[in-house]
């Protein structure tokens, strides 16, 4: 979609398979303020139009860093010389645990599946969790996202 070189990413940060706007168009922004590149990777559960950009509030979505890919090889091939770090309820280690670097990619799953089995495999090593009080079933994924982002872009200044 839109490769825009509007700033150099500290940080890449990528929502697999996202399914509701508001929270990538909440996601969005914060990459802006943080100067994180947004990657999302296909199947969307919406359309990438002006109306649903627009609805989902996202009148500053000029002046994000974006990419859209169509598969997770795709993210992979463009990525590949990054550290992932997959970001997921059930890991052991907690991302405070995490000494991030600039080019980093944090990786978070869909609204209602997480990442899948085959992402979190691939080195578990990499899974990290936001702590979270009992009770608390997992953070909104904008919501995980800023906390986890603001970790790194603190870290990496």
């Amino acid at each position: 979609m839109n490769e825009s070189e509007l700033y150099e990413p500290r940080f890449h940060i990528v929502l697999y398979q996202p399914e509701i706007p508001p929270n990538t168009g909440a996601i969005g922004r914060t990459c802006v303020a943080l100067h994180a590149k947004l990657w999302l990777v296909r199947p969307l559960g919406f359309q990438l139009n002006e109306k649903t950009l627009r609805r989902a509030g996202l009148d500053y979505w000029k002046n994000l860093n974006w990419e859209v890919v169509d598969h997770w090889e795709q993210l992979l091939q463009k990525l590949d010389d990054c550290r992932f770090w997959h970001f997921t309820k059930t890991a052991n280690q907690s991302f405070w645990e995490t000494e991030f670097r600039p080019t980093d990619v944090l990786v978070f799953g869909s609204e209602t599946s997480g990442l899948p089995a085959s992402i979190l495999e691939l080195d578990q090593s990499r899974n990290l969790k936001i702590p979270t009080s009992d009770g608390v079933r997992s953070l909104n994924l904008s919501s995980a996202v800023a906390v986890a982002g603001y970790e790194v872009f603190r870290q990496i200044n």
